[in-house]
Order: structure tokens, then sequence, then C-alpha cells
């Protein structure tokens, strides 16, 4: 069967920031009914695709009805009587309906949904889960280990740490149902010790926000949690930094304790941690145009996981940049910065036949839809970066991994 797209509906919905985000109703002529919705993210780097939003009135600019319209319309027409199984062409379709370089007449939050639900409609049709369908060629599924922020940082955060995430990099279980346990447990024996000291502690997305002076303190706090609960031999350290939130572009300097670094004085202070704690994931380390700065970290760390967010922006063209001056050996995937799930994929396949680690991530404006842990799944990803487990919008990604977990081991 073809499985030919017969409608397609978007309607505008709130995401878990209470902004609004844009969810498509995909109906097929096979009858199959697949949805789906568009995170946003609250850090965004310059290179991710463009976020239509109306910039009315209507919740403080951030309304998404031009491009629900848009979806409707446009993309409707363009769009009806393709099939869903040729996931390029569907997108294609959209990237060459759109014409701009970023999406940004039609709105990556419009073309994003699309791109989803074809997906899911599709695997429905062949009558297969959506990691499978997505995984086919590939080689056999297993789940990723975990990154969760469970401390906050950075500009968006009240904390006061100067880094956006403080993470625990978790590996070595025998199941991802008891790598999840363990993170719950040791989320919930940090946010006690922190209470004992600091009283009620804010949330941000899930992630404490205490009031702590600096990234060593944050780290004796997470390591003393995980001591607590006997899961330390599982446990190392991670930092997400967004160096773009630290530069001053007009010193070429990041600000760090008060004061002004070089990219080589930034350096040595990732170096530092890295030899007082297990510290082995640094995600961003400088902004989004250091590649050569990011080259130099490898190199003085080559045995720490060094990861581009901003730095890539899941852009395969920015990708290739890296590869070739090797200055990462991760690619944080995030689908929405590139807008649809074949240019996704292309820039994961092409990651990891660079050598690097693929590490899938929700953002901080989720919604329910639980498809990158199918996708984290289906492309063979090292990790997951889904927070902490005490939000919805982030335990229904979890819930699905665990899901899946069962159906590859025929429980």
């Amino acid at each position: 069967m073809k499985c030919l797209i017969e409608q397609i509906m978007a309607r505008e919905i709130l995401n878990a920031k209470g902004r609004p985000t844009v969810e498509v109703e995909l109906t097929t002529s096979e009858g199959i009914v697949a949805v789906a919705s568009s995170p946003t993210g609250t850090s965004r780097g310059s290179y991710e695709a463009f976020e239509l939003y109306d910039r009315e009135e209507r919740y403080g600019g951030y309304g998404v009805r031009n491009a629900v319209r848009n979806v409707n319309t446009e993309i409707l027409a363009a769009l009806r009587g393709k099939s869903v199984l040729d996931q390029q062409a569907v997108d294609r379709t959209m990237i060459e309906l759109d014409g701009t370089y970023n999406k940004k007449r039609l709105g990556a939050n419009a073309i994003l949904a699309v791109s989803v639900a074809a997906a899911k409609a599709a695997a429905a049709s062949q009558g297969l889960p959506v990691y499978r369908y997505l995984g086919r060629g590939r080689k056999k599924p297993g789940l990723p280990g975990m990154v969760a922020t469970v401390i906050a940082g950075g500009s968006f955060s009240p904390s006061g740490l100067e880094f956006e995430d403080y993470m625990y990099v978790i590996e070595g279980f025998d199941t991802f149902l008891d790598t999840l346990e363990a993170l719950s447990a040791m989320r919930s024996a940090l946010e006690k010790q922190l209470s004992k000291k600091y009283g009620d502690i804010p949330w941000d997305g899930g992630a404490l926000a205490p009031p702590l002076k600096d990234s060593r303190e944050a780290f004796d706090y997470m390591l003393d949690a995980a001591r607590s609960v006997g899961c330390e031999k599982y446990v190392s350290l991670g930092l997400d930094v967004v160096g773009s939130e630290l530069y001053a572009a007009d010193c070429r300097k990041y600000r760090l304790h008060g004061e002004l670094m070089t990219d080589d004085q930034l350096l040595e202070e990732y170096r530092a941690l890295c030899g007082g704690y297990p510290l082995r994931y640094i995600e961003d380390g400088f902004e989004e145009n250091a590649f050569d700065s990011f080259a130099k970290l490898k190199r003085a760390l080559p045995d720490i996981q060094i990861v581009g967010d901003d730095l890539f922006a899941t852009n395969d063209d920015r990708l290739k940049t890296g590869i070739e001056k090797d200055c990462a050996n991760g690619l944080l995937l995030k689908i929405n910065q590139i807008g649809t799930v074949s240019e996704a994929i292309k820039t994961n396949d092409h990651a990891r036949d660079g050598g690097y680690d693929i590490i899938v991530s929700m953002r901080s404006g989720e919604t329910a839809d639980d498809f990158i842990a199918d996708l984290a799944v289906a492309v063979g990803a090292r990790q997951v970066k889904l927070g902490s487990p005490v939000v919805l919008e982030r335990n229904i990604k979890y819930n699905r991994l665990l899901r899946i977990e069962r159906d590859l081991r025929g429980v």
C-alpha cells in the first residue's frame, strides 16, 4: 500500500514552558491518524532552524497561529497525495516549499511537526513501532545510557551558578530500568541534602537550582548523593556550559568567576575540574563559532566526551566543519534545531561515520510527544539527555524507553 497523506490539521497547543507550539494531526488514505508536536528551546543557538512566532500581543508575542495556518494551507496542499513511506520526499517537499536556508518562511515548528507525524504514520502503516521503522537497516537496537541534568545554572536559572547544566552521566547498569531507578534515587537524595542546608530549593525544568557558590560545590553535592544511594561506580559528571552565554564578543573573552578569561584560561578551568572530579562530559565549552578552541579542548582532554550542541545545531554543514577540524567527539542531536526527521538522521549518520557519540536530547520547552525516545533507539544513540525524572514531559520519554526495553526483551 502507498499510504498517502489525505489530511493534515494543525493546532496551537502549550508546551512545558507555557508557550504555544504547533501540534499536527496527520491522516492517511488507510485511515491512520498520527499526532506530533514541536518542542522549543529556552537557550537557543544562532544556527538553529527558525521557529515562526506571530509577534503579536497574545502570549507575549509567542503565538503560533501563522505557523498553524501554514500547515493547514500551503503544506497540506503540497503534501496531499504523497506517500508517508518516503520520508525524504515528504521533508524535501516542505524544504523546497519554504525556500529559505533556515525554514524561516513557513517555520521550522510547522515543518517539524508534520515531518514527525509522517514518520509515525509510516511506522503504523507497516505495523512497526517507530524505533524499529526508523532503525531498519541499522545494527540491532539497544537502549542508550543517560546524561541527566540535576542542578541548573546559567543565565536562565535562579541558582547563580555560571554553567548551565550540571549532569550525572550514568552507564554500566544491566538495564535501562535500573539506570532510571538510580537516577531517581540520586536526584531525590540530592534534593534532600541541599534542602537541609538551603531550605526549599527552586526547580528549573525539574533540575534543582540551589544558591551554590561554584561548580566544585555542585559536584561535591552530586557525588555525595550518588554515594549515599550506592551508585557512585556507575556515575561520572557532566557539564553543559553553553559557552555562548558566557562569551563577551566585544573583548573575545568569557565571563567566569567575576573575571574575563581567554579561551586558554577557560580550557585550564576545565582541565582543573577534570583533574579534581570524575568530569567526563563537556558540552559547548566555548562559544558557538570557536571551532579551534573546541579542537584544543579535545586534544587537551582526549578521554572526555567533547560534545557540540550550539556548535553544530544538528546541521550537517556545520558538522562537516567540526569533523574537518577534529573539534569534538560527540553530537547533541535535537530534531527541532534542523527541522525535519530526515535531515536529523542524515546529520546523525554523518556524525557516526566520523566516530562521534550521539546524544539525543529533548528541549526545555517540551511537549507530551515521545518521538525522540524512539529516535534515540533507532539511531543507536550512546546516551539520551532528558533531564530529571520529576516532571511529566520528561517522564513521558523515560517511560517510552522503558516500554521499548520490555519490547526488546520480549517481556
